[in-house]
């Protein structure tokens, strides 16, 4: 059963304890990327047959494959793919940065030049679960930046095939090159490069516990979005709420992983309890209850606040991947809020909605780290130059300037540099 905690009651290490995964795997993680490293495609075949059960001939999906997949989805939900990826792009479109000139002084040119990452890495969770969603998510703002190739690995299934959803979601993002390999193998082939995996610029997509090591450990040979950890989930709600929908949603994440985090803040004790007993009648429903409730059991919490703007700062404080504000007027707290992921504004806004549909990212910073991250973006995936220019008149005009400043640091070469250049200097 969940628990409640009064705010001030309690103390504050028990309100605001984050999950921490205590499996350390970097060793191993460590083992597989050298080996890809080494040995490219046969050290990854090798995994796949190890860790998918997998034996495959070759690593690359082709577009056979791509086009039995698109026969083999449903119709209808083949529509649906194609106007969630709509949303998607109507949204990111939207977050657009173009290049820009000052040119405000006499003989001064100034600049930003945006250049688009050349080759980019997705990484689909895949085998016993399928989530094109993150497919679309993930390459999408991509495509937008102008990324000339794309790049998605995902694992395949025992029988080696990919799931039809995943490359149908490919197909609508507009992915280039699709590889059948997952786990911390996969995330090396990215990184170093194989005989058939091109090495990219940048890996993105979230993954298990492996998968996040591999990211962090490839950093720096490769730019990556994020460290992702466990879902989670915040609901500020006050006592009109439905104590039902409030459950349900906790339970959206719940259900992700035993791992997985599902809070509630309110005002109101009688929705606390409320809320608590209608876990308690939803969670027999699921089909994976036994992962739900090992989440609201292990790491859910119903924190009572006095008032709402208190609730307010206690999710600040937590800084959750996803904030609900169940409340009457959800923009009358909005700039209150500091620290989120992803703001669900309203009774009719669930969680779920931005998972798939809504058309911003899911893609999400996790474990307090949207104190200073972002959700992915358009942003993720170009790459900023600045220029200058400045005329012989131009630079004679600030060299004793420059000259000055460089003496206070030390650094004489640096301004020699540019006393040099005025004129009559030898």
């Amino acid at each position: 059963m969940i628990k409640i905690m009064n705010y001030g009651q309690v103390p504050n290490s028990e309100i605001f304890a984050r999950v921490t995964p205590a499996v350390d795997v970097g060793a191993i993680v460590a083992d597989i990327l050298s080996n890809v490293r080494e040995n490219g495609d046969r050290a990854v075949l090798a995994y796949c047959a190890k860790f998918d059960k997998a034996e495959l001939d070759t690593l690359e999906v082709s577009k056979q494959e791509i086009a039995e997949a698109m026969d083999a989805v449903e119709p209808d939900f083949l529509e649906i793919l194609k106007e969630a990826a709509e949303n998607i792009r109507a949204f990111h479109s939207r977050q657009v940065h173009s290049s820009f000139l000052l040119t405000d002084k006499p003989g001064v040119v100034l600049g930003q030049k945006v250049t688009p990452i050349e080759k980019v890495g997705v990484y689909v969770p895949g085998g016993t679960a399928a989530y094109p969603s993150t497919v679309l998510m993930d390459t999408i703002p991509a495509k937008i930046a102008g990324c000339p190739q794309i790049v998605m690995v995902t694992p395949p299934g025992r029988d080696g095939k990919i799931n039809p959803a995943i490359l149908a979601a490919a197909s609508i993002a507009g992915v280039d090159r699709i590889f059948k390999v997952g786990g911390a193998q996969a995330i090396a082939a990215l990184a170093y490069g194989t005989e058939s995996v091109p090495r990219v610029d940048k890996i993105v997509g979230p993954g298990n516990a492996f998968v996040a090591e591999a990211k962090k450990q490839v950093f720096g040979m490769v730019s990556i979005d994020m460290i992702a950890g466990p879902s989670e989930i915040l609901v500020i709600a006050d006592g009109n709420s439905n104590p039902a929908h409030v459950a349900a949603d906790l339970l959206s994440q719940a259900e992700h992983d035993k791992l997985a985090s599902a809070v509630l803040v309110t005002d109101s004790r009688e929705l606390a309890f409320a809320v608590r007993d209608e876990l308690e009648r939803q969670l027999p429903r699921l089909l994976r209850e036994e992962i739900a409730r090992a989440s609201i059991e292990s790491n859910g919490k119903i924190i009572v606040a006095e008032n709402l703007m208190q609730g307010i700062e206690i999710a600040n404080e937590i800084a959750p991947e996803h904030l609900e504000l169940m409340v009457d007027d959800p923009f009358a707290y909005l700039d209150a809020v500091r620290n989120a992921g992803s703001i669900f504004m309203g009774r009719s806004c669930p969680e779920a909605l931005g998972d798939y549909f809504a058309g911003p990212n899911h893609t999400l910073p996790t474990s307090g780290t949207a104190r200073f991250s972002s959700p992915l973006s358009v942003d993720d995936f170009v790459k900023k130059s600045q220029f200058s220019y400045y005329t012989s008149e131009a630079l004679a005009a600030v060299a004793d300037k420059i000259a000055a400043f460089a003496e206070k640091e030390g650094l004489q070469a640096h301004g020699r540099s540019v006393t040099i250049r005025k004129e009559g200097e030898v």
